[in-house]
């Protein structure tokens, strides 16, 4: 079946022999596939983003924080990111070396430092404060500091993390009451990182942000690294023809800032980018089933078990997911796609021209390997869904159980003796 329907899929094998409807009737519907052949083509692309000696790609684990899909990451050489002990925790399952794990915390307790600390991991702070919390309890020892360089970006106000209106990082005025806590606990500042946004889909901002940030670099001698975070975009709205984000023209002006800068720094510093969204978003399509089809008033319902406990995307950043239908219909509509959660909001794509839908259809939701199952919650007490990779060879394997309704009160208490 090869048309308007499934033309995104078809076009990179995604499902590689397997049926949407076999796998949901399998291991369950709604349904997390990942794809192993497209996850390690996106880590080999921006391993190879530039020519420059010292560099590293941190993957930014928050975006999909899966066992095997760490392990995968792993193995294809990039290194990572933490935003928590939890994260810190399962990147060590998966393989990872203290020295490869970068823990970017943001307004963190003791205990969460000291967590870091025990296992060997480089912390990054990105206020005055928790650069003294840091000194405390760690005095002597080497630290990371996340700056904001001015520039910010992405493709919704909640995930613009640079520029005058971000809660992250510290700004460039407060360099002298740095080296002053830096002085203050004999700490070693050996990084400077920052991230200013998610989702561009133009390189340009990209390297103005980098640009920003080496200006503040030049102002510390002998570090060892610059973070120059992440937020490379994937296209969404591929059903569209949405070009992709120009990564060989990037790279190449990259590089040159990379090149330029270690010239005038005076050592070939290792620089990171902190990639997420791009290597884990396009390995993934949320298969769900349609359970009604109704009119209410002018608008036409196709009512799916995919609510936004399942992705929260679409109700929190009014996010676009394009939608294949798999079914042999040849005509289109306009309808909206709304999940099965008590919310009016629980929308995943509204007045969408698609094939006609039938109730017991299965859809899938394109992209959805970037801040799906991470975000997934019991709300409504729903039970999380399954997460199958398809191997290189096309056999599809679990790497996530679907949820049991006894995990719902696995950690409640009851009253009753």
């Amino acid at each position: 079946m090869s048309k308007i329907n499934t033309k995104v899929t078809d076009s990179v094998n995604f499902f590689q022999g397997n049926k949407p409807s076999e796998l949901t009737a399998k291991f369950g519907s709604p349904l997390y596939v990942y794809n192993e052949r497209i996850l390690r083509e996106r880590c080999r692309e921006l391993k190879h983003l530039v020519d420059y000696k010292n560099f590293i790609v941190n993957y930014s684990a928050k975006a999909n924080s899966n066992l095997a899909f760490l392990e995968i990451v792993n193995e294809e050489g990039l290194y990572v990111d933490a935003m928590s002990p939890g994260e810190i925790y399962v990147e060590l399952k998966a393989g990872f070396k203290p020295e490869q794990i970068f823990y970017i915390s943001n307004n963190v307790s003791k205990e969460e430092m000291q967590y870091a600390i025990d296992h060997n991991i480089l912390i990054s702070v990105d206020s005055l404060a928790q650069l003294e919390q840091y000194g405390q309890i760690n005095p002597g020892g080497k630290v990371a500091i996340r700056f904001n360089s001015g520039v910010g970006a992405g493709h919704h106000e909640k995930v613009v993390t640079g520029g005058k209106k971000t809660k992250f990082a510290v700004n460039p005025e407060y360099i002298p009451e740095v080296r002053e806590i830096l002085k203050k606990y004999d700490l070693k500042l050996v990084g400077i990182n920052q991230h200013i946004g998610s989702l561009f889909m133009e390189g340009d901002k990209y390297i103005e942000g980098v640009k920003a940030i080496l200006e503040i670099v030049k102002q510390f001698d002998d570090l060892e690294f610059v973070d120059l975070g992440g937020g490379f975009g994937i296209p969404y709205e591929k059903l569209n023809d949405q070009p992709r984000l120009d990564l060989k023209d990037l790279g190449t002006k990259l590089n040159k800032v990379m090149e330029d800068f270690a010239k005038e720094y005076g050592k070939e510093i290792t620089f990171k980018i902190e990639p997420g969204r791009y290597i884990s978003a396009e390995c993934c399509v949320l298969l769900g089933t349609v359970h009604a089809v109704k009119q209410n008033n002018v608008h036409k319902f196709a009512g799916t078990d995919i609510g936004f406990n399942v992705l929260q995307r679409p109700v929190m950043y009014d996010s676009h997911h394009d939608i294949e239908v798999y079914n042999d219909s040849d005509e289109t509509e306009e309808i909206t796609v709304v999940g099965n959660i008590c919310e009016s909001g629980d929308i995943l794509a509204k007045d969408r021209m698609l094939p006609v839908i039938n109730i017991g259809d299965t859809i899938g939701l394109l992209d959805a390997g970037a801040y799906g199952y991470s975000m997934a919650s019991n709300y409504n007490n729903r039970l999380r869904p399954a997460e199958v990779l398809i191997r290189e060879n096309g056999e599809a394997v679990l790497i996530r159980e679907r949820d049991e309704l006894e995990d719902l009160t696995r950690h409640m208490i009851s009253l009753k003796k």
